[in-house]
């Protein structure tokens, strides 16, 4: 996909999810969108196409800090229900409570009693808000080894970019295997809300794959033509697929 093409099919796709969002809005519906992946997958730059034309005062992306220590005594899903959508709104979650259930018990930041009990816990958790009409989309970002590498590197070389660089990061290849492990056991075991699996060696066709599929699986007034929205199955997969 060439630079203009992609601008291109980008704008495309806005226009579309700004049809999505006055939908949202004037039905009082509630869309969930959460976002995880290794480290480096592309999940803030995929957040930044969606998000980009929308009205802020309908739109929410929401990326918690580590939790404080009150945080630390509550029950592990209460700090993330705030944030829920309200009716009109869409909400999308850069990385999530999955997180104790990968980068948490990998880095030693829970016990693996506290990251079994999430993975028992979760599909409940998640079936109350399905019944509580929140429609929610569960993307997992994945890239490979050698380009997790690469772009560690850029970020460590770009000044705009050193930021994003934290210490567990750092850990991220020394830990892969154990990441892999984590990560195979989520998909498998959480995916009672469905996963899409994404791959996202390739930026461009990673958040073009993403918007389309947010698309074609939501009804909205003047919905372009499905075929539009054709997703490619060799950058998308349901979980059977991509752990093979």
């Amino acid at each position: 996909m060439s630079k203009k093409e992609y601008k291109k099919e980008l704008e495309f796709l806005q226009v579309e999810l700004l049809k999505l969002q006055s939908h949202v809005k004037k039905q009082n519906l509630k869309l969930l969108i959460i976002f995880e992946g290794r480290d480096a997958a592309g999940k803030g730059g995929t957040i930044k196409r969606i998000t980009q034309h929308l009205n802020p005062r309908g739109c929410r992306v929401v990326a918690l800090p580590k939790p404080s220590d009150v945080e630390k005594t509550q029950w592990y899903f209460q700090r993330y229900t705030a944030h829920l959508p309200s009716g009109g709104e869409i909400v999308i979650f850069d990385r999530s409570w999955y997180n104790r259930a990968v980068v948490e018990p990998v880095m030693g930041f829970c016990t693996k009693e506290e990251s079994e009990n999430f993975i028992e816990d979760v599909p409940y958790f998640e079936a109350l808000l399905r019944r509580a009409d929140i429609k929610i989309f569960k993307f997992f970002l994945f890239i490979d080894k050698d380009t997790q590498k690469k772009r560690f590197q850029d970020r460590r070389e770009n000044p705009l970019k050193s930021y994003k660089i934290s210490p567990v990061d750092e850990k991220a290849q020394e830990l892969w295997d154990d990441y892999t492990k984590a990560i195979q056991n989520m998909l498998t075991k959480t995916n009672q809300t469905p996963w899409i699996v994404v791959d996202s060696n390739h930026k461009k066709r990673a958040r073009i794959n993403t918007i389309k599929y947010i698309l074609a699986n939501t009804e909205y007034k003047d919905k372009t033509k499905i075929d539009n929205l054709e997703v490619d199955n060799s950058v998308v997969f349901n979980v059977d697929d991509a752990i093979k």
